[in-house]
């Protein structure tokens, strides 16, 4: 299985990023195929709502020459999406949600003369997220909203992994939550798929 993960931190070695390896290194070591693309390092333009990729059924149409095009196709060619995102606000950092409204276009071809086809219906969605509060009042709202945002797009939402900061002077990784992270991995990759998260 191909697993496509959208990373949507400023930072490499942030949180967000110290919870991924230990799910990244269960998928490997069940032998996936893990791809990492880290969206504060791509150009990606807002959505401009112009539906010129309605036009096009059979690619991503979009007008925009930026990166979207290149993570229009790693995702198109992965079995399974994570959505690896810090949360700011309540929602998704800045370079995710630009990514996701250029996707939820390019792929659903549903807002032109005639309604098209979703490209990437049946994949399989799941969340990776950090958050300051706890995850029930912090990650909730992002999450209802790919809840709602997979069943537009006919995805099939997994799950997601929440983990709290407690703070800068608070040890974020530890032996748990890494665990809690192998779980999570060998839980979607079995599609044994769970909610989990870490008050």
């Amino acid at each position: 299985m191909k697993y496509c993960i959208l990373i949507g931190s400023p930072r490499k070695n942030g949180n967000t990023a110290s919870l991924l390896k230990p799910f990244i290194a269960e998928l490997e070591n069940q032998g996936e195929e893990v791809s990492c693309t880290w969206l504060y390092d791509k150009e990606i333009g807002p959505c401009q709502a112009c539906r010129n990729c309605q036009n096009e059924w059979s690619g991503f149409g979009c007008i925009q020459d930026d990166d979207m095009q290149e993570i229009f196709d790693t995702v198109y060619n992965s079995d399974f999406i994570i959505l690896a995102t810090p949360i700011y606000s309540w929602y998704c950092t800045a370079p995710m949600k630009a990514a996701l409204d250029r996707l939820v276009y390019g792929m659903n071809k549903y807002y032109g003369k005639k309604n098209g086809p979703s490209l990437w219906a049946g994949k399989k969605c799941a969340i990776v997220t950090t958050c300051g509060y706890k995850p029930e009042k912090g990650a909730d709202l992002f999450e209802q909203g790919i809840i709602r945002y997979c069943k537009h797009s006919s995805l099939i939402y997994c799950g997601m992994l929440a983990v709290r900061d407690k703070g800068y002077d608070a040890e974020f990784l530890d032996d748990e939550i890494a665990e809690k992270a192998k779980s999570f991995a060998d839980k979607l990759n079995s599609e044994q798929v769970a909610y989990e998260s870490e008050v």
